[in-house]
């Protein structure tokens, strides 16, 4: 089978354990990221199997509807980026396990990482070193401080036993069903979202963007954070009101924030990248070695149940009963 991978800007794929999945198939890789329609037939207009590296590449109506060999998408967790509807209209079958029982463990360590580098002001340090000077300025310990988690899931609960190693209080917030699991598994709940933002030094973001949580973090919840507090997003841009964390930041409430996810990405320019008060990385939450080989032998597997003929976590199985 032709088989096409996209976005895979470090070439690490090849380098994979579970890569050797793929060895009686044609595959091709592209490194780099388009996402003009024409660019992207010219590309797959022989692929049969198309595999996708997360949200980095929309697949949409006017690319699917010009694809007349693609049979398969194969990828892994949620399909924003995909439109199904139209897979099915064109015969594309679609397989993404969505690992509801497993945490996104390298996500949960760069936003541990974040909280670190932020509260410590560890680029900040490095800068004057490199500038020739000494210590930048002071900064902040996390023991015994309040750490807010806005949603309580899979990552979340992974956030949670770092805080308890760094002997944080650990204060929820979520949608009531998680707040009534969070209160089970002995930890505190707000009382209320206007509570939640008031009391937190460090609150760290963890909900898939859908329609009912685009924007929940608003400029008024960001105006109640403390002068000295931390807000962090490895999860998703839209999470957050459009322009009001910029807005925030520059009042001073609240007086840091570290971000890993932007609403057009890549992403090779933004108002938060020249904030002092901002640490920015380029959605690296799930980019490490050891998450590629979990991910992609799960997307391998699917490949290889569709050619058996019995897919697995299938998304649209109308085309199934299209095919017989």
């Amino acid at each position: 089978m032709k088989i096409t991978i996209l976005d895979d800007y470090f070439d690490t794929i090849r380098t994979l354990d579970c890569f050797s999945k793929l060895d009686s198939h044609e595959v091709t890789i592209w490194n780099d990221h388009v996402q003009e329609t024409g660019a992207l037939v010219d590309r797959l207009e022989e692929t049969e199997i198309l595999v996708l590296i997360r949200e980095r590449t929309q697949v949409r109506k006017e690319l699917l509807d010009k694809l007349p060999n693609l049979k398969f998408i194969s990828q892994r967790s949620v399909y924003p980026h995909i439109d199904v509807e139209s897979c099915t209209a064109n015969g594309v079958l679609l397989s993404s396990d969505l690992h509801m029982d497993m945490p996104s463990h390298s996500t949960a360590e760069l936003t541990w990482g974040l909280i670190l580098c932020a509260m410590r002001d560890i680029p900040g340090q490095m800068e004057s070193l490199r500038a020739g000077n000494w210590q930048k300025g002071v900064g902040h310990s996390l023991g015994f401080k309040t750490l807010g988690l806005y949603g309580y899931g899979r990552i979340s609960k992974a956030v949670v036993e770092y805080a308890k190693a760094f002997r944080m209080h650990i204060l929820i917030w979520a949608r009531p069903d998680s707040r009534k699991q969070a209160n089970i598994d002995g930890l505190e709940t707000a009382k209320t979202k206007e509570e939640f933002f008031e009391r937190c030094d460090v609150i760290s973001l963890h909900m898939r963007l859908k329609e009912a949580t685009r924007e929940i973090v608003t400029g008024k919840d960001l105006a109640l954070m403390k002068p000295t507090s931390l807000i962090v997003n490895t999860s998703r841009s839209g999470l957050i009101e459009d322009g009001a964390l910029v807005k925030a930041l520059k009042s001073g409430r609240p007086g840091m924030a570290a971000v890993d996810v932007y609403e057009n990405e890549p992403a090779v320019s933004h108002p938060l990248f020249e904030m002092p008060n901002v640490i920015c990385t380029p959605h690296v939450g799930y980019v490490t070695k050891d998450e590629y080989e979990i991910q992609f032998t799960d997307i391998f597997n699917q490949i290889e149940a569709f050619l058996k003929g019995t897919p697995i976590n299938v998304i649209n199985p109308d085309v199934l009963e299209m095919g017989t």
